[in-house]
């Protein structure tokens, strides 16, 4: 069959919880590969909660659907404070990226205790913001940024990754609502080391098939290289989400 929209490829799912250090509990899940140790994990940041962003977004929810079976990756997606979906709610309430600093360091705290391989930040929207001022705070290898609108993550803090050990890898949509490529060039000139990538036909919400296909490649391409080119047909077990 054709891999596109909402399949769900095999893969060990878990309704997980995380504890923040302010005392909230947060709701998400853990997808790791259906029969094999993964070799990287993606920390998936979602996008505003208060424009209908939550762990389920697509491009998240078809990450956790599709990479661990095509890309060995374990995809760990939660809901931040306050936000809603259908594995339930987070404690709390949503605060503009700031507090959301605790709800990072949990999902942090989380894949340091189950030994979660070689974790990489994947922001998308706001989900960038949280990636830019809080990542260099953890060890990771570095964070994908799909659509950073830079509205909350200051001049400095993204100069703060300069020189900085860890990737940063930036996609571009050409179309997008907020940072378009040249924009996002100036943007980030203060980051050499920053990989930006502008997407032709991209949009800041990457719908379509095409579109997801190239951020999920992209992704991919960051963190485990040795899996492309993913697979858009896949010969076994799957289901409708």
């Amino acid at each position: 069959m054709e891999i596109r929209g909402p399949i769900q490829l095999p893969a060990r799912r878990e309704e997980i919880e995380l504890e923040t250090l302010d005392g909230l509990t947060l709701v998400g899940e853990l997808a790791l590969p259906a029969d094999r140790d993964p070799v990287a994990t993606l920390v998936t940041l979602h996008p505003l909660p208060t424009a209908g962003g939550f762990m389920d977004s697509h491009i998240l929810r078809k990450a956790a659907g599709r990479l661990p079976a095509l890309a060995d990756l374990a995809v760990l997606r939660f809901n931040t404070r306050g936000t809603s979906s259908p594995r339930g709610t987070s404690d709390g309430a949503f605060d503009g990226g700031r507090s959301e600093a605790f709800d990072v360091a949990a999902a942090m705290d989380f894949v340091h205790a189950r030994g979660l391989p070689r974790p990489w930040f994947v922001g998308w929207s706001f989900g960038t913001e949280l990636a830019l001022k809080y990542g260099r705070d953890h060890d990771v290898e570095g964070a994908v940024l799909l659509s950073p609108p830079l509205h909350r993550a200051t001049d400095a803090e993204v100069a703060a990754w300069a020189g900085d050990r860890r990737r940063l890898v930036v996609l571009i949509p050409e179309f997008d609502d907020y940072l378009r490529p040249d924009a996002a060039a100036e943007r980030f000139s203060s980051v050499p080391e920053a990989v930006l990538i502008p997407v032709e036909g991209g949009k800041h919400l990457w719908v379509g098939e095409n579109q997801t296909r190239r951020v999920l490649t992209e992704i991919v391409a960051a963190v485990n290289p040795d899996a492309l080119p993913l697979p858009t047909e896949w010969d076994g077990p799957a289901e409708a989400e």
